[in-house]
């Protein structure tokens, strides 16, 4: 077994394409087209074969391409040009005024996430949550934000999703070599393992260090599997979501407190902690233990000085998506640990237990993380009105007025999710001036390359599961190139209402026969979410059906490389949960990028969208309409607005009312909505004002620090 810390090279590169390794574990080639094509330039069948991961490419690069490249001028002129466009983007100065202040004055924002989605190559992400901490590395790296990312490295990812007929989903685990991702190791200051070591129970965990490079943006991901460990200790970081309360509160204290000591370790100590979701709580309770036993604070003192650099954004808009735990689990896995910093186990238990606080009640890591944060957020407008009356209702000891929760809208990565052909166009820019027919036309060849993808995928599929020649073959010709193509793509939980569509089956029928019309599901649903797997069986039922066959189509194993060619190449896109139980959603915002208009019901992002010009409403602002009245509400659309517009055609054969909408909402929605824009709102709204605020309670005299955390505390023991 090798050493801790080092991990094996690509060999046999000759001496002048080297820096391809460096390029290829820079994650800037998931969203820069310029290093997508010198990697395809090296080997094109290999690329394919990688399924996009220029690590393993290198790796399984033959001899022959690789000296082939070695001698080639052109192909070194592009390599010294791309490394030339990487000089450039790393020596950049931040545009942003409050960017350069903060590097100035040495603060850093580390940002901590149970999952994150940069690329289908690196499967350590579940769904909307991950990636939406992926865009949020991505635009810090494109606005020189001095950003740290913290997540755990999952050996075996989420899950390999196959749909049988009979069975429904079935999970298959993963098997990731980290030699052959993109990652690294960290070189650590000073020397020595890249290794920190946790308190979990009554044993040291040790937790070894990996670093991923999105761009200016680095991101360490925390590995438990390491020889030195018992053998329940190294599967904590084995699965994304996977195994039971005690797997996941161990992966929590991992990702808050390890995650904590591995970034002083490296010597990035933070000045801003951001927590996206509560499950990386207990960055907060570690940021307390350093003050007290570091600069003497009381826990009140202490607790009010780490607030203040703490950043919690919430996602679930109910109750039911809060992670709690036991106190006896609590007990029992961190009782070691805080009697080592000296904090009482009651104190810390009430921080995150709901309302007056009874000992048998259970431990709440959203509770936690709102008690120990001076900044919320939620992650739309009406996400906060939901938010503030949800924590106003868990939190009675609150008034109305102390339930700071302000709204910052989720945003996506435009570089990422928009399509090369599409980002082409620079609608942003010119979209007035802008042929419809040049869009139109690129557009629909991006309709016919989804539905090869498709089709292959299926055909994939149906050979592995050792299904006949015939059905094989038969995957060959489902969809039609030219259908208007509606995409339903996302976890499938139940108040997605994924099976809404089919409420009245014969209504539907005419409505695919008569476009001609089809529809695309695709998504996982959480391997212990008996009621999402039944609604997966329902759309694979109907998609058999012979008035359904062939219109209707469910795609095996969802991730980032099917989203990209979704959200590019369907004609709709398709939402309509329970309002108001989607927080933000963002999969229509990469979708609306590309020109794809929405079809959504008043809830979400949606909900404060430009929806008259870009796309098409389901129903009204109301949280009380049955399922019946949505559905209702979705066929009348489909029939009297959305089929309409797609087939009246003008004198060149154009949908042109369709493809004015596709315009707006490519340059509307793109400029409203992207991951800049968000990340440039927590700069504003909560980095910058909690990098001051740190200031000022550093220049306080002690006895104000004094009063201000006795406040708190007398406010959480209400």
């Amino acid at each position: 077994m090798r050493s801790l810390g080092t991990y094996v090279p690509v060999t046999g590169l000759p001496d002048n394409l080297q820096p391809l390794q460096d390029l290829a574990r820079d994650l800037r080639w998931s969203w820069r087209p310029s290093l997508r094509a010198l990697f395809t330039a090296v080997d094109a069948e290999g690329w394919e074969r990688a399924a996009g991961n220029p690590v393993l490419l290198l790796a399984q690069c033959p001899p022959d391409r690789a000296a082939r490249a070695a001698s080639d001028p052109a192909f070194l002129a592009q390599l010294d040009a791309v490394r030339a466009e990487i000089g450039l983007d790393d020596d950049a100065q931040p545009a942003h005024p409050a960017v350069r202040t903060l590097h100035q004055r040495g603060d850093r924002v580390a940002y901590f996430s149970a999952e994150f989605g940069l690329t289908e190559a690196l499967p350590i992400y579940a769904g909307g949550l991950g990636v939406l901490a992926g865009d949020h590395l991505k635009s810090a790296s494109d606005l020189g934000l001095p950003l740290v990312g913290v997540g755990l490295f999952y050996a075996r990812g989420y899950f390999h999703q196959v749909l049988d007929q009979q069975e429904g989903q079935r999970e298959e685990d993963l098997a990731l070599d980290p030699d052959r991702l993109p990652l690294s190791i960290p070189r650590m200051p000073g020397g020595g393992p890249p290794v920190v070591t946790v308190p979990i129970g009554e044993r040291e965990v040790f937790v070894l260090l990996r670093l991923a490079t999105v761009g200016r943006v680095p991101l360490l991901l925390l590995d438990t599997n390491v020889p030195e460990n018992a053998p329940e200790d190294r599967e904590i970081t084995a699965r994304l979501y996977g195994g039971d309360q005690e797997t996941r509160i161990r992966q929590e204290i991992v990702l808050g407190i390890a995650g904590l000591r591995a970034l002083e370790a490296m010597r990035w100590r933070p000045t801003i902690r951001h927590l996206n979701e509560g499950h990386a709580a207990f960055v907060g309770i570690e940021r307390i233990r350093q003050l007290v036993s570091e600069e003497g604070l009381s826990f009140a003192e202490a607790r009010e000085r780490s607030a203040a650099g703490n950043v919690f954004t919430t996602h679930t808009p109910v109750p039911a998506g809060i992670d709690r735990f036991g106190p006896e689990l609590i007990e029992r896995h961190l009782g070691a640990y805080l009697r080592g910093a000296g904090i009482d186990f009651g104190d810390f238990l009430k921080l995150g237990q709901e309302g007056a606080g009874k000992p048998e009640e259970p431990f709440s890591m959203a509770v936690l993380a709102l008690r120990l944060s001076g900044h919320a957020n939620a992650v739309s407008r009406l996400h906060a009105r939901v938010s503030r009356r949800l924590w106003l209702g868990l939190l009675p000891e609150l008034a109305d007025e102390d339930v700071k929760i302000r709204a910052i809208t989720n945003g996506v990565h435009r570089a990422t999710w928009t399509d090369p052909e599409i980002a082409s166009l620079s609608l942003l820019e010119n979209g007035r001036a802008l042929d419809p027919a040049v869009f139109w036309r690129a557009h629909e060849r991006l309709r016919e390359r989804l539905v090869a993808i498709c089709r292959r995928r299926l055909a994939e599929d149906r050979r592995g599961r050792g299904e006949s020649e015939e059905r094989v073959a038969e995957a060959g010709s489902v969809l039609d190139p030219r259908a208007l193509t509606i995409g339903f793509a996302r976890r499938f939980a139940t108040y997605k209402r994924a099976t809404l569509l089919f409420r009245d089956p014969e209504r539907l029928r005419r409505i695919l026969h008569g476009g001609p019309v089809q529809i695309l599901f695709a998504g996982k649903a959480h391997p212990r979410d008996e009621a999402g797997k039944e609604l997966l069986r329902a759309v694979s039922h109907y998609s058999e059906m012979p008035e359904f066959r062939g219109r209707v189509v469910l795609l095996p194993d969802y991730d980032m490389a099917l989203a990209r060619a979704l959200v590019s190449g369907c004609d709709v896109w398709l939402n309509n949960p329970i309002r108001p139980h989607e927080a933000s959603g963002t999969s229509g915002m990469k979708a609306a990028m590309n020109g794809v208009l929405n079809l959504s019901v008043l809830d979400g992002w949606w909900d404060e969208a430009p929806s008259q010009e870009t796309g098409f409403v389901i129903g009204g602002a109301s949280d009380d309409d049955t399922d019946d009245q949505v559905a209702a509400s979705l066929y009348q659309t489909l029939e009297e607005q959305v089929l309409p517009l797609f087939t009246a055609r003008d004198e060149r054969g154009l949908p042109a009312g369709w493809v004015e909408k596709m315009i707006q909402s490519a340059a509307r929605i793109g400029r409203i909505f992207s991951s800049e824009r968000m990340v440039t709102e927590y700069l504003e709204l909560c980095y910058v004002p909690a990098a001051e605020r740190k200031v000022e309670l550093l220049e306080s005299a002690p006895e104000r620090l004094r009063a201000a955390g006795a406040a708190r505390d007398r406010d959480s023991r209400a």
